[in-house]
This record gives structure tokens, C-alpha cells and sequence, in this order.
């Protein structure tokens, strides 16, 4: 009876180690691939999905439900684009659902996540909640709105000469951001090192030089409930 039991409990966790090396590898299909010629009014083209790949986050931390990918926040770190982009046009729709959330898409990256902050090498374009300035006064001093609204900057290494100095980083020259509940629109055009920046239809930011030129597209959770949607890419000559 005892050796049948064993084999029990054995079969279970082989069972249980399978589902979860599967959760973890099976990737999520969400977005569209574009042509440079589906951009023309009229013109209609195959449409490839975008297959994503969790890289460090818990099986359930991503979900599809119909045309939406929901982020729990939870653990952080990111899933990955299957393959790797280097000249594109990236349009994403995201909403915060909570106060001072925080996340952001890293292009350019080596999806490569650093041990103690979870979060990979690349340029991200950053997407804080806008009540995230209140919750993070430092020493009596809030933080500059333009933090939240966009701002750009290599992480792991990678160096960039920004449009809008904020030290390192490249800050946006005007809030366009929507709070929590409300969708934002990035349209993210990277070209050889450089970036341009689109907020709800308006360029406001961007930055030149960068040392990653080429890269995997990353989704970050970082803490906040987040939603995505309407991801188009268009890859660039």
C-alpha cells in the first residue's frame, strides 16, 4: 500500500512539474504583425500574430481575454516577443487599474533579466500611473510629472543621448497621460538608435544614439494591475 502511495504523490508532482513547464513555455499570441504596405489606406495584407514568451514571471502573472492581455503586476519582470526587431513602428494601447501603477514595454532588449531587479537590458518607454508622483515624495520633493508621462532611458548598460535631459534619462516636454481606468496610446517609432515617442497623438519625446540597436520587445509587470491592447508592429527596411 505504501509503495502504491508513493507512486501516487510521485505521478502527482511529475504532473504538476509538466503543467507548469508548460504554462511557462506555451506562448501567448497577442498583437498583430503588419507590412509596410498595409499602412496605405485600402490595402489589405496577411496578418501574423505576435507570440509572447514569459521570462521570468509566474504562469498566471499574463492572461488573454478576448482582444486584451491583463497584467497581474505580480512577481516582477517581463515576457518577451518570440523574435527579435530592430527598425519597427510599435503602437500599444495600455490602462492602468490602479493608483501610482507602474510598467512599461523595454524595445531593444536583450530579455535577459538582472537578478535583483528582475528587469532586462534595453530602452524602456515608461508607463507610471499618473498618481505615482504623490506616492514617491522623497525628502519633501514630488517627483517631475514628465517621470510618469513617458520618459526613456537605457537600462543594463545600454546608453542613449536623450532629447529632453532629465540627467540620463529623456523626459517628456508635455503631459498628455491619462490616469488610471483611462487608455493611453504610445506609438514608439525606433529606427538606428534613435527613438521618437508618441503619447495619445503627439510626439513629446525621444532620444538618439542608443548602443542597443536591435533587440526583443518586453512587457513589464512591476507591481500594478495593467492592461494592453491593440499592439501593432510594423517592421521598418
Amino acid at each position: 500500500m505504501l509503495s502504491i502511495r508513493k507512486t501516487v504523490i510521485f505521478l502527482f508532482l511529475l504532473l504538476s512539474i509538466n503543467s507548469l513547464l508548460y504554462a511557462q513555455s506555451s506562448p501567448i499570441v497577442f498583437g498583430t504583425e503588419l507590412q509596410l504596405n498595409e499602412m496605405k489606406p485600402g490595402t489589405k495584407n496577411k496578418r501574423n500574430g505576435v507570440n509572447w514568451i514569459n521570462v521570468n514571471t509566474d504562469p498566471d502573472t499574463w492572461k488573454k481575454v478576448k482582444d486584451l492581455l491583463i497584467c497581474a503586476g505580480h512577481p516582477i519582470g517581463v515576457m518577451r516577443s518570440e523574435k527579435q526587431y530592430e527598425n519597427f513602428i510599435l503602437e500599444i494601447e495600455w490602462m492602468h487599474m490602479e493608483a501610482g501603477g507602474n510598467s512599461g514595454v523595454f524595445v531593444w532588449s536583450d530579455a535577459n533579466p538582472n537578478e535583483k531587479s528582475r528587469l532586462p537590458g534595453g530602452v524602456e518607454v515608461q508607463m507610471l500611473e499618473l498618481d505615482w508622483v504623490n506616492q514617491n515624495i522623497r525628502d519633501g520633493v514630488k517627483p517631475p510629472i514628465a517621470y510618469v508621462h513617458g520618459e526613456l532611458f537605457g537600462v543594463g548598460g545600454v546608453e542613449t543621448v536623450p532629447d529632453n535631459p532629465r540627467g540620463t534619462r529623456s523626459k517628456s516636454i508635455e503631459n498628455l497621460c491619462k490616469g488610471k481606468g483611462e487608455w493611453n496610446k504610445y506609438t514608439v517609432v525606433c529606427v538606428d538608435g534613435v527613438i521618437k515617442l508618441s503619447v495619445n497623438g503627439k510626439f513629446v519625446n525621444g532620444l538618439s544614439k542608443s548602443t542597443a540597436k536591435k533587440g526583443y520587445l518586453c512587457l513589464e509587470s512591476e507591481g500594478a494591475e495593467i492592461h494592453f491592447r491593440n499592439l501593432k508592429i510594423t517592421e521598418l527596411p
